[in-house]
């Protein structure tokens, strides 16, 4: 029996998170294996995920190959209930041009984001339970580690992003499961694992600007929040493909305090942490919500 092709009304949307390259494994003649893995981005809304994995020979690791790949892709995603996404995040540099030039014939526009959680944990699973169960696995990876060793020098946020006020604060991670449904004008929710314990602090930023909240909040979510990262003295966002901005200075205690918070919540709560935009702390609109995810190297 064929399967039935749902019609556009009826498919779900997501985003695509995609990795393109090689894998530790030296195939029968003696090349590495690539691989191209696609996953929609994960939210609060239990949709579940499209993932979708392809081997490409070694000899045709180009934008003609990815460019078919991508066609079954949609063609199998379709099938599966799930549109044409609009966007895909990827991290590699060097494959950026190639991954670009594929999505353009199905006008899907790529960003260049670490916010890539669903692949990376998935990356993360294939590394410890499939590929070391292959033939030819090597330890000890051939491709560079996945994107959570970014060391560039931070700089200053841009103006735009700055806000008029900022404090560091908590949600209890109970209470995060309810946040799609917040009054939110731009967001980027992550899933959140069963926990028995509903008061598991989440630590966060909050940031206030009275007039220009909604601008900022837009800004912030045009540099792909990834995490959030306590250097020293200093409270760092690392975003993008390899960003990493200076947020603010901290006093020593506040440093110290927050530093310790994004340590139990990546032992207790998968890393999770947030960042919020604000008019006034009293405000119950957030202009801007994002989870972030510190993980685990």
């Amino acid at each position: 029996m064929n399967a039935t092709k749902p019609t556009n009304k009826d498919l779900r949307q997501a985003d695509w998170e995609l990795d393109f390259y090689s894998r530790p494994i030296l195939e029968a003649d003696g090349k590495k294996r690539w691989e191209l893995l696609i996953t929609s981005s994960e939210g609060l809304s239990n949709e579940g995920t499209f993932k979708w994995e392809k081997r490409c020979p070694a000899g045709q690791v180009n934008s003609l190959w990815l460019t078919e790949a991508f066609k079954t892709a949609i063609e199998d995603a379709n099938i599966e209930g799930w549109d044409t996404p609009l966007r895909l995040r990827c991290w590699r540099t060097s494959m950026r041009s190639m991954i670009t030039r594929a999505a353009e014939k199905y006008g899907i526009e790529v960003i260049a984001s670490r916010r890539t959680y669903t692949l990376l944990d998935w990356i993360g699973e294939r590394e410890r339970e499939i590929y070391p169960r292959e033939e030819g696995y090597i330890a000890g990876p051939l491709a560079p580690p996945t994107p959570v060793r970014i060391t560039n020098q931070a700089i200053p946020l841009p103006e735009a992003v700055r806000g008029d006020a900022w404090t560091i604060a908590s949600i209890p991670i109970g209470m995060l499961k309810d946040a799609k449904e917040w009054p939110m004008k731009f967001s980027g929710l992550l899933p959140i694992q069963a926990t028995n314990d509903e008061s598991i602090p989440i630590p966060g930023l909050r940031l206030f600007s009275k007039t220009r909240a909604l601008a900022l909040a837009g800004w912030l979510g045009g540099l792909e929040p990834f995490k959030l990262v306590v250097e020293g003295h200093q409270l760092l966002l690392e975003a993008g493909q390899e960003d990493r901005w200076l947020v603010t200075d901290l006093k020593a205690d506040l440093a110290k305090a927050t530093q310790e918070s994004l340590i139990n919540s990546r032992d207790n709560a998968q890393g999770l942490h947030f960042i919020s935009v604000q008019s006034t702390p009293k405000e119950e609109l957030f202009t801007g919500f994002w989870m972030l995810k510190d993980l685990p190297i």
